[in-house]
């Protein structure tokens, strides 16, 4: 069944392939993204394919556009079946030593920055009495790592707040799925990596860990092999709740779950280099 599909954070990265995916498949596509030129490029791309698709420039904290935004989709749509929550943030650092201010920053852009999205398609969807939320998330989002304190914290809070939300929705027919990649091959995780000085006492772990990270990130499943997943939890007509996209994610949710704690932390610290 061909859906409309909103997307945040469309202009880029796992948001723009899976855009693309799904308006190969006959899907129609909206959504935004705060780049202007990665929402006029992509424009280009999906006008190839097809006319059915609405795209514009917005930023997640702006209340009144995403509400104009919702107007615009779903008069010209009518409907919307599908949302996919994608923007997001990066905040790196140890805690001791993190900007609280700019910390809000992202609490705003990953956790409220979901809700205000999701809040404004509910309606819509309660009324057609079908519809499906999709929210990124992260591996940190159930697994702590170190000097991502802010950033975890921003993860479990958007979980917490889907899972909630499952059990409000279900009656009205609209199913709610996390995605949970802990690495794809991006340059998202690289814009937060920042080195405290030298005199720091986290600087040497902190060196580590961003090497170790970065290595991480070569490796790691390209953005569009983790979007063809995407797309499978998007189509799917009945989604699970947690959805893996990469190996690792899969492996350390896996021993997250049997391991005791003491052995977990051990392996985590020791798959970071930064064991003491």
């Amino acid at each position: 069944m061909k859906q409309t599909v909103v997307i945040s954070g469309i202009g880029q990265g796992m948001g723009r392939e899976v855009a693309l995916m799904m308006a190969r498949n006959g899907h129609t596509v909206c959504g935004f993204d705060l780049d202007s030129s990665s929402i006029k490029s992509l424009g280009a791309e999906l006008a190839k394919i097809s006319n059915r698709h609405l795209l514009t420039e917005l930023d997640i904290t702006d209340s009144e556009g995403l509400i104009r935004f919702k107007d615009s989709v779903i008069e010209k749509h009518r409907k919307v079946d599908t949302v996919l929550s994608n923007v997001g943030i990066g905040f790196f650092g140890a805690f001791e030593e993190l900007d609280l201010d700019k910390a809000l920053q992202c609490l705003n852009i990953n956790v409220i920055g979901c809700a205000r999205l999701l809040q404004l398609f509910i309606p819509s969807m309660r009324q057609a009495k079908k519809g499906k939320l999709v929210v990124m998330s992260s591996l940190v989002g159930r697994i702590p790592f170190p000097f991502e304190s802010l950033y975890a914290a921003s993860k479990f809070a958007v979980e917490g707040m889907v899972e909630s939300l499952q059990y409000e929705l279900e009656p009205f027919n609209i199913s709610v799925a996390l995605i949970q990649p802990a690495q794809v091959s991006t340059t998202f995780a690289a814009k937060a990596h920042t080195l405290p000085p030298e005199s720091s006492p986290y600087y040497d772990r902190t060196k580590r860990f961003i090497e170790r990270d970065e290595v991480l990130i070569k490796n790691a499943t390209a953005p569009v092999a983790a979007a063809k997943k995407i797309v499978s939890v998007l189509e799917s007509n009945k989604m699970k709740l947690h959805n893996q996209i990469d190996f690792m994610s899969t492996v350390f949710l896996g021993l997250n779950r049997y391991l005791p704690k003491k052995v977990r932390d051990s392996i985590l610290l020791s798959h970071m280099d930064i064991k003491v």
